[in-house]
């Protein structure tokens, strides 16, 4: 899954990277190395511009919030458990479906956060007899110290309680897709640890390489034969994860310490 990730890089950065067109710098986010279910990110996206529905998709850095509201949603109080959507069904879940044909973006980040524990216990975990007594966070990145650009789906949910001039009229949203771990070796594993990712845990969020970002951004792609290649995990060998500090545990600590590679988990031997 993807419950937690770091995401450093400054608008500026984005624009090269991503080849942008238009961010407005009202939008600018502070660099957040533990970026959290509600927190507002910056999202990668193709559509026409604000104020002007015919033009051509321009390729935009916008502001979402993480945890998608639906646009049938009478409510935003889902909204924090919708920051994750499977991709082997996401084509067809009624939360998403629309958003996947339609409203994809790319999420940047440095890397994510995830939770591990011995196979035995996480074992114990998945059958749903207990939950984990020992977490220790690993930070997985790409090996190559690129931009880990995760496939996401956007959607815009209009509070119908306010009035059309309120800044929260409508909320922009978003959701991470998640695919199967890799149980290939890791491009760089710790000395004492996981050697791949489904090791840490049996999800993680799909990565798209930059040969996918065009077609994945396209609005006109609404088909499904379209898409669904775009959904294959990458290239296996992409990534390295190692220990770092149970700080980030607390959506109240925040820094670049957070992705500080341990000599050894805190957490203890858990492999």
């Amino acid at each position: 899954m993807c419950g937690r990730y770091a995401a450093s890089r400054s608008p500026e950065e984005l624009a090269g990277i991503f080849e942008i067109e238009r961010w407005e710098p009202e939008e600018a986010l502070e660099p957040d190395w533990n970026v959290a279910p509600t927190k507002d990110v910056h999202a990668v996206l193709d559509r026409p511009l604000k104020g002007d529905p015919r033009s051509r998709p321009v390729r935009q850095l916008r502001r979402l919030r993480w945890g998608l509201v639906p646009s049938w949603a009478r409510t935003p109080e889902g909204a924090a458990r919708m920051i994750n959507a499977r991709a082997e069904t996401v084509h067809e879940k009624p939360s998403y479906r629309r958003a996947f044909a339609a409203r994809r973006c790319l999420l940047p980040a440095d890397g994510y956060y995830e939770w591990a524990t011995g196979p035995e216990e996480r074992e114990l975990e998945v059958e749903g007899r207990r939950k984990r007594p020992r977490k220790q966070p690993y930070f997985v990145t790409p090996a190559d110290g690129s931009v880990l650009a995760m496939a996401g789906l956007y959607e815009f949910w209009r509070d119908r309680t306010l009035p059309d001039e309120h800044p929260r009229a409508w909320w922009a949203t978003c959701s991470v897709i998640t695919t199967e771990a890799e149980s290939t070796p890791l491009a760089v594993a710790p000395a004492a640890g996981p050697t791949c990712l489904a090791d840490i845990h049996p999800r993680m969020p799909l990565m798209l390489t930059p040969d996918r970002w065009d077609a994945w951004l396209d609005p006109t792609h609404t088909r499904r034969d379209q898409l669904a290649p775009l959904l294959e995990p990458p290239p296996a060998g992409l990534m390295r994860a190692y220990p770092v500090s149970t700080a980030v545990s607390s959506v109240r600590g925040n820094g670049p310490e957070l992705i500080e590679e341990l000599d050894a988990p805190e957490a203890g031997t858990l492999f």
